[in-house]
């Protein structure tokens, strides 16, 4: 069993992390204790489902009205179809691969990517890591304005990501990355750091490795959604915080990403904070539809 200190929770006490983390937590246990929990989880579940899976499209391309990502079933017509299908296959798999990430992340990480890039990638590079030469795919191919009441919406983001770190390096990262995630597997329930954190470090780190030559964002986005279930965050899946991230707008996200990247102190916490804002309008999103099924509008 591990003994060694949890490197992540120094994290935990940056400035501002505390109260998104308790923000975070309290929104949460409000929607899990909503009366249309008691009955209709499982729908509410699928829906988020459905909803995170639209928002992460979105925010790889393809941003589709909710309606038409609901009634079509043909997702191959298309590159933005097929981004909107592969983003579906992954949020409706994210969940069952629990037992496998507790010992094995980079085998998740695989199955993730292989199911987000269905039939439009050629089969040699599905489901692979990428490897020296070759390039990692954009990770925001479509501007996403924030939505009025989820945050300011500012100007376009005008920064620079960094690229993305050769595959050697990237391959090393995410090794220790895994390493990481397997050995909180063994700590005792409770300690090191909160969920939100690491939710937050998982999504930043494969977002900035980049360790696929394409549908990275989706893929990060999903590893996201499992650690929140895995750490008792989110145990149902439904706080869509993809959602979050769409309303949010990728000029914000970007630039929180940005902050990550720089590995500063207030670069990681406004990475974390940006997560948790994220996470509080997913909670939002479902709380609605728990509201609507009360009501017998869903």
């Amino acid at each position: 069993m591990t003994t060694g200190t949890d490197p992540l929770a120094p994290l935990a006490v940056l400035p501002g992390v505390p109260e998104a983390v308790a923000e975070v937590r309290k929104a949460a246990d409000r929607l899990y204790g909503h009366r249309a929990m008691r009955r209709r989880a499982a729908e509410v579940t699928s829906e988020s489902a459905l909803r995170g899976a639209r928002a992460s499209a979105a925010l790889d391309g393809a941003d589709w009205p909710l309606e038409e990502v609901r009634r079509r079933s043909d997702f191959g017509a298309d590159e933005q179809a097929r981004v909107v299908g592969g983003a579906l296959r992954v949020s409706a798999e994210a969940g069952q691969l629990l037992s496998v990430w507790r010992h094995s992340p980079l085998q998740v990480l695989a199955r993730l990517h292989l199911l987000a890039t269905g039939e439009g990638t050629p089969a040699d590079r599905a489901g692979r890591p990428r490897r020296d030469g070759e390039a990692a795919e954009e990770l925001f191919p479509l501007e996403l304005k924030a939505v009025e009441g989820a945050a300011v919406d500012g100007p376009p983001f005008s920064g620079q990501l960094p690229p993305a770190p050769p595959a050697a390096e990237a391959a090393a990262r995410l090794d220790q990355l895994a390493q990481l995630l397997v050995a909180r597997a063994d700590r005792t329930p409770g300690s090191g750091a909160p969920a939100l954190v690491v939710a937050s470090v998982v999504h930043g780190e494969l977002l900035a490795l980049r360790p696929f030559a394409s549908h990275n964002g989706v893929v990060a986005r999903a590893a996201q959604r499992i650690v929140m279930i895995a750490e008792g965050l989110d145990p149902k899946a439904i706080c869509p915080v993809e959602v979050g991230l769409a309303e949010l707008g990728t000029a914000a996200y970007q630039e929180a990403l940005l902050g990550y990247s720089s590995g500063t102190a207030d670069g990681m916490a406004a990475w974390i904070a940006h997560c948790g804002r994220a996470a509080l309008l997913g909670v939002r999103e479902s709380t609605a539809v728990c509201e609507a099924m009360q009501r017998g509008m869903v």
